[in-house]
């Protein structure tokens, strides 16, 4: 018997054996030489071993139905079965239709997608067990990118111990178009609701790519982190951790957020319908059916170049289609909601970049007479009394108001202040791109960061710290210059340890970066709460000075490369830092309902 069962081993595993690699691990081979084979129910697919990351990909899986045609503006559908075939998942999916930040970015600007776009992307060590699971919310303003990143970097420094999970959704007019008929009709919030159904998604299937459904965070940046902030705040924070439990949100977009019905939601919906060509000279529409069910009718290209033009029709910055307060799914504003409490998840780590705003704000404010006018243009429903307030609360000193005044980071605990001087400006300017900077990434943070019992707060201050300078990986940022591997590599960890450990502190020695094994205070990183607002700042010092245009329209700032690039990582006061922005953000929250935010 003992012989019969070597015969049928040998049998099986000799023609793996005979072309396998010299050296390698025998589990390792066997894993590679399989059919990497899923089966959802509805649908197999087929994945692949990619040997630069060393991990299991499989690319491009449906989540959902198709949302085109009576399925536009409603809440995503089952899949349909299509068991026929295996499907390859080797391709990332095709994006859903773009829509523009204004202005008008022109003819170059490519709006088109295919609504039929709701599928993810998963990553994972060949021999994944019950790992941690990371889902990746990309941003885009609501209006635009898709789910083509690579979590390959932020997991291989992280010995691939979680996997990796890739997600896009309904964007611009067809997944958050306000309105009244939208919300009596279908859903206001369908992006959203794509992104809730993904996180079901993940609950149902993630063991079968080795990953642990009671071990979940969500993580995204920018519009990503807004839409991580919202599935915090779904259903008024109810569901616990139904479906995650903890938050990485990195730079949370928070633009004004209307109720769905208000005047600016239903402003672009009429707008949106006519563009789409849903009225036919008369007040309100066709006679025999409502606007919405002309919409629905319409054809997708028609839609998206509707979505587009309205889109790169608004104020300088801003994009025209975004999440709403539904009543529902989401029932109350974020600079309230945040504070009670009442929300999904247990923890956080909520983090801010040093310059946010310039990239957002038109760059030729010069006098204060501009200043102000762009913060009535800003701020529509204000009085002057709290447009006056505002001024107040973001005052420019004789010393710094001048534009010729040299551009340089701030320190954050001593003046010059970021209201005031930064890499990309000075003076007016420099307020104006402050300002904007923390009512609409900064604050949010802050708020996020308050809303949870166990919250780690951070701020990116590597020069020059724009927008989305605190990313890695392919499909998120290209490399750069001004970080040191060690720098990154900290950074990175930090990520991974919250991720795997639900704590981002690591060793002295990782966050020194220079071989020091002298305390850091990011090995033993301090909760962030109201009562001690600790924040960690990543910055470095040394190096070598050059010169680089990171935003377009702005300025070249001052960076630096190695060599000599060290590690500075301190711990700071998140509420009196830069000039006591943590009053700021508590003045802001005050005027939410004006804002509203």
């Amino acid at each position: 018997m003992a012989l019969c069962n070597l015969f049928a081993f040998l049998v099986f595993f000799l023609p793996f054996l005979l072309v396998a690699e010299p050296l390698k691990p025998q589990a390792e081979i066997f894993q590679r030489s399989l059919p990497l084979r899923v089966d959802l129910g509805y649908e197999i697919y087929e994945g692949f071993y990619n040997d630069t990351s060393k991990l299991n990909e499989y690319k491009g899986m449906r989540y959902a139905a198709s949302t085109e045609g009576k399925n536009r503006w409603q809440p995503p559908q089952s899949p349909e079965q299509n068991r026929g075939s295996v499907i390859p998942a080797t391709q990332w999916p095709q994006r859903c239709p773009q829509g523009p930040q204004a202005p008008d970015p022109g003819p170059t600007f490519n709006f088109t997608g295919t609504e039929d776009c709701l599928f993810l992307s998963v990553f994972a060590a060949p021999d994944a067990h019950n790992l941690p699971v990371m889902i990746w919310i990309h941003g885009g303003g609501y209006g635009g990118g898709q789910g083509n990143q690579y979590l390959s970097t932020l997991m291989g420094n992280n010995s691939n111990a979680f996997v990796g999970v890739v997600i896009q959704y309904r964007l611009g007019a067809f997944g958050f178009l306000g309105g009244d008929e939208v919300h009596r009709f279908g859903t206001n919030n369908a992006g959203l609701l794509d992104q809730h159904y993904a996180l079901e998604w993940v609950q149902k299937y993630i063991h079968l790519f080795g990953g642990d459904k009671t071990r979940v965070t969500i993580a995204g940046e920018s519009a990503g982190a807004g839409s991580v902030m919202l599935q915090a705040m779904a259903y008024g924070g109810s569901e616990g951790t139904r479906y995650f439990q903890n938050i990485i949100a990195a730079s949370p977009y928070l633009p004004m957020q209307y109720g769905y019905s208000d005047w600016q939601p239903s402003q672009a919906y009429y707008a949106f319908a006519l563009t789409a060509g849903c009225f036919d000279g008369r007040m309100y529409g066709n006679a025999s059916q409502t606007l919405f069910d002309c919409l629905v009718g319409k054809d997708s290209i028609t839609l998206q170049n509707a979505s587009y033009i309205v889109g790169g029709s608004g104020t300088f910055g801003t994009w025209a289609f975004l999440p709403v307060t539904d009543g529902d799914f989401i029932p109350d504003r974020p600079s309230r909601q945040l504070t009670t409490g009442k929300l999904n998840g247990l923890r956080i780590m909520s983090g801010n970049n040093a310059n946010e705003g310039v990239g957002f704000t038109i760059q030729n404010i010069t006098t204060e007479t501009a200043f102000e006018d762009w913060v009535r243009l800003q701020l529509p429903l204000f009085s002057e009394e709290e447009i006056q307030s505002v001024l107040d609360h973001y005052p420019s000193t004789s010393a710094d108001v001048d534009p010729s005044y040299p551009r340089f980071a701030s320190t954050g605990t001593s003046p010059p202040y970021v209201l005031n001087v930064s890499s990309f400006g000075t003076g007016q300017q420099q307020r104006a791109n402050n300002l904007y900077s923390e009512t609409t990434f900064v604050c949010p943070s802050y708020w996020l960061a308050q809303g949870f019992k166990e919250a780690y707060k951070y701020q990116y201050s590597v020069p020059a710290s724009q927008h989305g300078a605190d990313l890695y990986g392919e499909g998120l940022r290209a490399a750069t210059p001004n970080e040191a591997p060690q720098f990154q590599k900290a950074f990175m960890r930090m990520w991974g340890n919250f991720i795997v450990h639900n704590d981002p502190s690591i060793s002295s020695e990782l966050a020194n970066g220079n071989g020091s094994k002298a305390f850091n205070p990011a090995s033993q990183w301090p909760r962030f709460s109201r009562q001690k607002p600790s924040m960690i700042n990543l910055n470095e010092t040394g190096g070598v000075e050059f010169e680089a245009r990171v935003v377009a329209g702005t300025p070249n700032v001052t960076e630096y490369e190695g060599p000599g690039l060290q590690n500075d990582i301190t711990l700071q006061n998140a509420w009196t830092w830069e000039a006591g922005r943590g009053f700021r953000c508590d003045f802001w929250r005050e005027l939410g309902v004006k804002v509203p935010e």
